[in-house]
């Protein structure tokens, strides 16, 4: 059963999401399912949510959209074999017609919640049939008379078909001299039309006689084995016959499978699950949905027929910004106002990358283009994407355009864009709870050039004080970040709005170096003084990446 039409599409910004990632990611949702958050198209988030973005979700009555930080293909991106659990009773027999009719040799035991009790497997089926001394499978196994009826096709003469197979073994009547030796009391007894035989069996203390070759049960016979407790079945099959089928009749919890099942969830990656497969001699293999309920089976012919991840990039289109796994994804759009970075795709796709301050500002030329309004929360969204990406236009970034759609927007949105603006500020800045490292990646992107790789930090605050406690609380923590984050070189801008200036922390060789280069100051403990810096994009990476290019020129 294919999946394909029931996949999201996932529409998601880069790692360390600022506001402009997670609110354009939810507002492109909501246009593209046509005015719901819900449907074909889901806004995912590749991080944590800083605390500016909460303000914002919150001051808007927004969820904040569902984390994913890898899209490489997972057990859910392929068809999985929609195999209906069996229950713990089913007799072999039963379960082994099933297996024949739909062609699968492996079934998975399930109970009344679609909990995985285990499997069985055809050779598991062989063993138990070929076990031929196993005279006492049925009382081993408890089996019912309902299984015993079902396998045999038999007629319950005599005795409760709710009963259970407790004791015995299982003994093939032939005469009378040898039965007597034979025999033991609780025995199951397969009998002829002989009378003599018939009434041995249940005088020896069986537990339950069967009649063979479909012949009729005497009156006596019913009587004496109601005396005698004996339950009495009339099968069709010949002795022999049922003597083949009679020992099928077990459940298959008896010899189903229950230790070191090899399952996989819907999440699993297909990597992992493909080395796991092939060090094991299994076909088929349970798989359990996002409850841990079972869902269905795999098998290695199945992870041939991929379906990839299909995703939507919002706020970026460098793979160092991107989430794990998008070379083994099928891009489908990029919506960006970034510079355009070293992202390949497999195909054409539709590409909107447009000079301006916030990518929401593109997504409401699209809105536009549809003749569509943002309801009032999505207009809320959009505007706080542009105010935080251009602070408040002052930063270089931002065009007359990122400023006229924001007035709409705020129209729309009921906001007044300096009051709104300096609360949302306001929050991001607060460092009351927030450890070094949550400051740290609340807006943090890595980038490179050539051999060189590096990361770029940014947080913006309206006070000197903020600021000072800012730095004084991240920049110990700069070593630990560019080990953590695999970076040589760590640069972390802390921007006050209110003055437009920028304290550049830094770490890694050679780095108070590249910023005497780029920026043609001289760092003092650790900390350069960019004035009139406030752009990470507009006017910190570009003199760094020349900086950069020119040492490596050397």
């Amino acid at each position: 059963m294919s999946t394909e039409n029931v996949r999201h599409i996932n529409i998601i910004g880069h790692q360390n999401p600022d506001t402009d990632s997670i609110c354009s990611a939810l507002s492109y949702a909501w246009l593209k399912n046509g005015g719901s958050l819900t449907g074909k198209y889901e806004a995912r988030r590749a991080g944590h949510v800083n605390r500016e973005t909460q303000f914002v979700l919150k001051h808007f009555g927004m969820e904040p959209p569902r984390l994913c930080t890898d899209v490489s293909p997972q057990i859910k991106d392929i068809d999985i074999r929609h195999q209906p659990g069996i229950d713990a009773e089913l007799s072999v027999r039963a379960a082994w017609n099933m297996m024949r009719d739909v062609e699968i040799d492996t079934l998975c035991i399930t109970d009344g919640e679609d909990e995985l009790q285990g499997l069985i497997t055809i050779k598991d089926i062989a063993d138990a049939n070929m076990d031929l001394f196993d005279t006492g499978v049925l009382a081993a196994a408890n089996t019912s008379y309902h299984n015993l009826l079902e396998t045999l096709e038999a007629e319950l003469i005599v005795g409760d078909a709710d009963a259970r197979i407790t004791q015995g073994h299982i003994c093939i009547g032939t005469s009378p001299e040898i039965m007597e030796e034979l025999v033991k009391p609780g025995d199951l007894v397969l009998v002829s039309n002989r009378y003599e035989t018939q009434m041995c069996a249940i005088d020896c203390g069986a537990a339950a006689i069967v009649v063979c070759c479909g012949s009729a049960v005497p009156r006596t016979i019913v009587a004496r084995a109601q005396e005698k407790g004996c339950a009495v079945l009339a099968t069709p099959y010949d002795t022999y016959a049922a003597g083949r089928l009679v020992t099928t009749a077990a459940p298959v919890r008896h010899f189903m499978r229950t230790h070191d099942l090899m399952k996989f969830s819907v999440n699993t990656p297909i990597e992992d699950a493909r080395k796991i497969m092939a060090s094991v001699r299994h076909r088929y293999f349970p798989i359990l949905d996002e409850n841990g309920k079972y869902c269905g089976v795999v098998s290695r012919r199945n992870l041939l027929n991929l379906h990839r991840k299909r995703v939507i990039l919002v706020d970026h289109n460098e793979r160092t910004q991107a989430v794990d796994g998008l070379e083994q994804a099928e891009i489908l759009e990029i919506i960006d106002h970034h510079r355009i970075g070293n992202l390949e795709t497999s195909g054409p796709v539709y590409f909107r990358n447009v000079p301006v301050g916030c990518t929401a500002t593109i997504l409401y030329q699209m809105y536009q283009e549809q003749g569509v309004t943002p309801a009032k929360p999505i207009a809320g969204l959009l505007l706080s994407a542009i105010l935080s990406d251009t602070l408040m236009f002052r930063s270089p970034t931002s065009t007359p355009q990122d400023e006229a759609t924001a007035k709409a927007l705020a129209e729309i949105a009921g906001e007044d864009i300096p009051s709104y603006a300096e609360q949302m500020f306001e929050a991001g800045a607060d460092l009351t709870g927030r450890d070094a490292e949550d400051v740290f990646r609340s807006d943090f992107k890595a980038f490179s050039r050539g051999d060189a790789k590096f990361g770029v930090g940014q947080s913006i605050y309206m006070t000197d004080k903020s600021r000072a406690a800012a730095e004084a609380l991240v920049g110990p923590f700069l070593p630990e970040a560019g080990r953590r984050e695999g970076l040589p070189m760590i640069f972390y801008m802390f921007t006050d709005m209110k003055t437009q200036s920028t304290d550049l922390m830094y770490w890694g060789d050679h780095t108070g170096e590249i910023i005497r280069d780029a920026f043609g100051v001289e760092p003092k403990d650790g900390v350069a003084v960019l004035p009139g810096v406030v752009s990470r994009k507009k006017q910190l990476l570009p003199p760094l990446l020349a900086a950069l290019q020119a040492r490596q020129g050397e």
